[in-house]
């Protein structure tokens, strides 16, 4: 399989699974892993900002960023997912486009903020989506990144890799997200972590950074854009 093509390999997979995925996203944004996303976003990001949804998937995100007060335009690398995202979206003003996050089609410094929320894990190359976020987000502009933390057992995705097989998904610890943003323009200025209710139930307070995170279902990060030299 010399001529495998990950962007290709991604866009069938979540066409096939565009179906499975609209079933549940409603249930997630509201009352599951990602119901305190939006709200963590307000804290950092202005009403009225042009926000990049990137990885948008069916579009339910993007619909409650839009219903929030922001301009919110969305990528992903599936065409049955965003032809989801713009029904969803058909009252909002959000506005969506097929393409591969790892090379956007936006100008230097054009968003005020990025969400891509366990998104970067499925790009061939997550550091090349955090140049082109560089790139494209404003000097002191945010990125909202969640990340899959040990407890979700994404490794599941690429556990075949073990096999020597191709696969679609570069599982990364939440830490070492971290670390990578960090070499590469942005600094963290805030985090929240989401858990399964099991350890929902344990006391975190004495706990470290990285063992908390280490609980964790998945971790949110939120990033400022200081930018490298070279990198817009």
């Amino acid at each position: 399989m010399s001529s495998f093509n990950w962007s290709a390999e991604a866009e069938k997979l979540w066409d096939k699974n565009s179906e499975i995925w609209n079933l549940k996203s409603r249930e997630m944004w509201e009352e599951g892993s990602r119901k305190d996303i939006i709200s963590f976003f307000e804290k950092h990001v202005k009403k009225g900002s042009l926000v990049c949804d990137l990885g948008c998937g069916d579009g339910y995100g993007s619909y409650k960023l839009a219903l929030a007060g922001y301009n919110v335009a969305g990528i992903d690398v599936s065409e049955e997912m965003i032809q989801k995202a713009q029904a969803l979206n058909a009252e909002t003003s959000a506005e969506f486009k097929k393409g591969d996050i790892s090379c956007l089609p936006i100008k230097d410094e054009a968003i005020d903020a990025v969400l891509a929320i366990n998104s970067l894990e499925w790009t061939e190359s997550p550091l090349e989506v955090l140049k082109e976020m560089n790139r494209v987000v404003k000097t002191g502009g945010r990125a909202c990144i969640g990340i899959l933390g040990p407890t979700a057992a994404p490794r599941i995705n690429s556990f075949r890799r073990l096999y020597k097989e191709k696969v679609i998904c570069n599982t990364m610890m939440p830490w070492e997200f971290e670390k990578l943003s960090e070499e590469n323009g942005w600094k963290k200025i805030d985090e929240i972590g989401v858990y399964k209710k099991a350890s929902e139930q344990l006391p975190k307070g004495s706990l470290t950074a990285d063992l908390k995170q280490a609980l964790s279902f998945m971790w949110i990060f939120m990033l400022e854009n200081k930018k490298q030299e070279g990198n817009g």
